[in-house]
């Protein structure tokens, strides 16, 4: 694979990480402090399924790394320079769209 389309597919997965609002949670929550999972429910106030689900999404993107604690298994950013992109693309946008919305979020394409 050249390196445009491997550089293509890399932003598409965080692009694609990013589309889901619990996921920008879960991303942003990480890149705070690593967490467990039952942790990272209870402080999203969503169901341990629903965040496993993300999770495993996360994880397959390779963005989120599991790291077996114990009998537990603790959920870090699988790279730091991910927390400071992260940082860095909501100080761009924030920027550049501050008083912009999607027009039509359920429109495909647009904002999901």
């Amino acid at each position: 694979m050249d390196t445009i389309a491997s550089d293509i597919d890399m932003l598409a997965r965080f692009g694609r990480a990013l589309a889901d609002p619990i996921r920008c949670r879960i991303l942003i929550a990480l890149r705070e402090a690593p967490a467990h999972p039952a942790d990272l429910a209870d402080l999203l106030e969503i169901s341990r399924t629903r965040l496993s689900n993300h999770l495993a999404c996360l994880r397959d993107c390779g963005l989120v790394v599991a790291v077996p604690v114990g009998r537990r298994t603790r959920y870090e950013l699988a790279d730091e320079r991910l927390g400071h992109a992260l940082d860095d693309l909501r100080t761009a946008v924030i920027a550049v769209a501050a008083d912009r919305t999607c027009v039509d979020a359920d429109e495909k394409g647009c904002c999901r």
